[in-house]
């Protein structure tokens, strides 16, 4: 143990050049200066849920009305990241990554967060990974003897850190387990921030689950001290924040206003968004949301919540980045492939008439789809942050108005939430956040859609279309037949999962992240 720090996972083959002496006193004096803080946001994350758990609606802050009326932008944008047309993401998975970099798109997006599950080796050598391919070093060879290694013109790296709270238990600070989110972002930024400025570009970060300005301004705080710390310039690094918590929704200008120096756009997180309204309502049976599918991108509550994004970061001269389009290609079926890719599309122009500068996608065969919308809109300019949607206005109550229209709740929506839970968790307990499930690269957040649906519909006795309650006991009847579909009970670690899953489901509280207790059963 040297200061306090120590490592308790296993030693792997990456430990040694990742977890120096000097890295883990570099993200432990980071721990020690602002986990404080970071707990204090978490306690006040719970006392806003009892509001909500009280009837209180959110709206805009009266306290910031000042930063909202205000003119102010945050810092230029970096050469390197005005154009962001296609963003693929991935975690970082050295095999995934190659293609990723190699896929056209012009951003990657490497994940520490939900479509990682954080096993200490995946954390570990995840970082050994970034180094590599920071350093543009990075090859794989498969078993069956495939070369991947990366193209001549790449995508720009962008990383995703893990939220504020998260821990991970296998670096203790003073006998604690260290903040996620300062580790990922501590031993990326310390390897990797001076070579990425020598090649002329710089340390991108993607920021997850923030729920109010406060927590954007302790980022900014832990930019500010790291870059002091290793003599980085100030403003140095760069951020995208996804808006994907409800919170967060109302406090767009002031979490762009917070991290000015080093902020570069928003982007609209629309999956984890979603789960987050469940949560936020997850108590009231007349917010209840339908079957995931028919909570499209243009029902009142999105629509309102996506246009707000463009308006303000353009207003503020950030990026406007769009959601994902989670379609895995089936190449075996051309006409389930032809209606995804046309529904893509649809989507995708929705989003470049709407103003955002560019999108997200999880396959690399989605990459010229995308591209080509945006291709179409924009011509020759990077970017449309010259659209400055006077035109939206939006209130409050746009952005919590969960009717849509026709919405229903049906046995087939239940019965896929309970499968994707199912599929998704024994995935992840087995080392693999990004899943393939049903034509759709499932992550940690569409789980948690799942699971929190069926919370919800269930404690709130709310009614499918065909009359029926939702009950533990339907849900149970359904968990059954559904395992037996996907196989039984004996694959994997699927057993852990349905444990899990029933637990999620059936509790009388809800949890607020499935990660948290499934997280205590990864190695």
């Amino acid at each position: 143990m040297a200061n306090g720090i120590r490592v308790v996972g296993p030693k792997l083959a990456a430990s040694a050049a990742i977890l120096t002496d000097d890295a883990l006193s570099f993200v432990g004096n980071l721990h020690r200066q602002f986990n404080s803080t970071r707990e204090q946001l978490l306690a006040r994350r719970a006392k806003r849920q009892l509001d909500f758990d009280s009837g209180k609606m959110p709206d805009f802050l009266p306290e910031t009305r000042k930063v909202r009326e205000s003119d102010w932008k945050v810092a230029p944008t970096p050469p390197d990241l005005q154009k962001r047309w296609v963003e693929i993401t991935g975690p970082v998975e050295r095999k995934m990554m190659i293609n990723a970099f190699n896929s056209g798109a012009n951003v990657f997006m490497a994940d520490f967060e939900d479509s990682l599950s954080p096993t200490w080796e995946n954390v570990v050598q995840g970082q050994q990974n970034l180094i590599d391919a920071v350093r543009k070093t990075i090859a794989f060879d498969s078993p069956e003897g495939k070369s991947y290694r990366l193209s001549p013109k790449i995508a720009v790296l962008l990383v995703r850190p893990r939220g504020w709270h998260l821990v991970e238990k296998h670096v203790l600070i003073d006998d604690l387990p260290i903040s996620a989110s300062i580790l990922d972002f501590g031993l990326y930024f310390f390897h990797n921030a001076r070579e990425l400025q020598q090649r002329k570009t710089g340390p991108y970060f993607y920021l997850p689950k923030m729920e109010s300005h406060l927590e954007a301004r302790l980022w900014n705080d832990v930019f500010a001290a790291a870059q002091t710390a290793l003599k980085v310039p100030h403003g140095t690094i760069r951020a995208t924040v996804l808006v994907e918590t409800l919170p967060a929704a109302f406090e767009m200008d002031e979490i762009l206003y917070e991290l000015r120096d080093h902020g570069s756009g928003l982007n609209a997180g629309r999956w984890d968004y979603m789960f987050s309204l469940i949560k936020k309502f997850r108590n009231r049976a007349d917010l209840a949301l339908p079957d995931r599918v028919q909570v499209t991108m243009t029902v009142p509550f999105m629509r309102a919540y996506t246009e707000l994004l463009v308006r303000t970061c353009h207003r503020r001269g950030a990026h406007a980045m769009g959601g994902m389009a989670p379609f895995i290609p089936n190449r075996k079926n051309p006409e389930i492939n032809e209606k995804a890719l046309t529904k893509v599309r649809e989507d995708k122009l929705r989003e470049a008439n709407d103003g955002f500068d560019g999108t997200w996608v999880a396959h690399p065969d989605l990459v010229p789809v995308a591209m080509e919308v945006f291709q179409k809109a924009l011509g020759e300019k990077p970017n449309q942050k010259e659209r400055l949607r006077e035109d939206v206005k939006v209130v409050g109550k746009q952005l919590v108005d969960t009717h849509v229209p026709g919405g229903t709740i049906t046995e087939a929506g239940f019965r896929n939430n309970v499968s994707v839970a199912l599929q998704y968790l024994n995935s992840w307990l087995l080392g693999n956040g990004a899943v393939a499930i049903f034509n759709l690269m499932e992550d940690a957040a569409t789980a948690e859609i799942s699971r929190a649906q069926l919370w919800q519909w269930i404690t709130n006795r709310a009614k499918l279309e065909d009359g029926r309650v939702a009950t533990g006991e339907l849900y149970k009847q359904i968990r059954d037949e559904e395992l037996q579909k996907i196989g039984g009970a004996e694959q994997g670690r699927m057993r852990e999962a349905i444990q899990l899953v029933d637990s999620l489901v059936l509790a009388r509280e809800f949890s607020e992240f499935l990660t948290l207790p499934a997280y205590r059963l990864l190695e």
